[in-house]
Parts: structure tokens; sequence; C-alpha cells
């Protein structure tokens, strides 16, 4: 059996029917988290408008203000007068961030 990554056991835990089931309390396990949600429900770099940001938001969780506020605070995207947008990782191509979690199902690991 293959072992799974440190991202995706994470992925696996915090994520269930594709909705997150909590925010992680671990700084690293919630970058984790943030990082496969800026993938997730903003795949694109442009705008998003906060009311937009907002309906992506919560289709993952009811909670989407501390979402949003942990996506600011941890520099995954830029806030300017409402608008919002996402924030490549130093040194990362879109490609590159979190490869196996783009491709993986968490609930089966695969």
């Amino acid at each position: 059996m293959e072992r799974l990554s440190y991202e995706a056991k994470v992925i696996r835990a915090f994520i269930r029917d594709d909705r997150l089931v909590s925010i992680p309390a671990r700084d690293k396990k919630r970058q984790v988290v943030l990082r496969y949600l800026l993938e997730r429900c903003f795949p694109e770099d442009r705008v998003y408008p906060e009311k937009e940001v907002n309906q992506r938001l919560a289709l993952v969780h009811r909670d989407m203000a501390a979402l949003r506020r942990y996506l600011i605070e941890s520099g995954l995207m830029t806030r300017a007068s409402g608008d919002y947008r996402r924030v490549e990782p130093p040194g990362a191509s879109p490609d590159a961030v979190a490869p196996s979690l783009r491709n993986s199902n968490p609930r089966t690991g695969n």
C-alpha cells in the first residue's frame, strides 16, 4: 500500500464529501487545507468580488469569514477595496502547487 504524503493525510482528515469538516487549529495543518481550498475554490488568477468569494467558500464551510481571513493572513490571497486575488506561493508555479491534492480523491486517497 502506498504511503500517503503529509498533505494528503491532512486533506483526508479534514475534507469529507467535498466539505471542510473543521478548520484545523494547528497552523501547519491549516496551511495545507488553505492551499487545497485556494486550488479548489479559486483556480483562476483573476479578481474575485467579495460576494463571489463568500459564495465559493460557503460551498465548503459555513464559516466563510474565518476562511477569508485565514487566506489573507497566510498570504495566499490579497484584498483591496472588497476585491480578492490569489497569490502564488514564492517560487511555485500554478502547476506545482499541491499537484497530488489536485488529482486525489480525499475519500479514497487515489
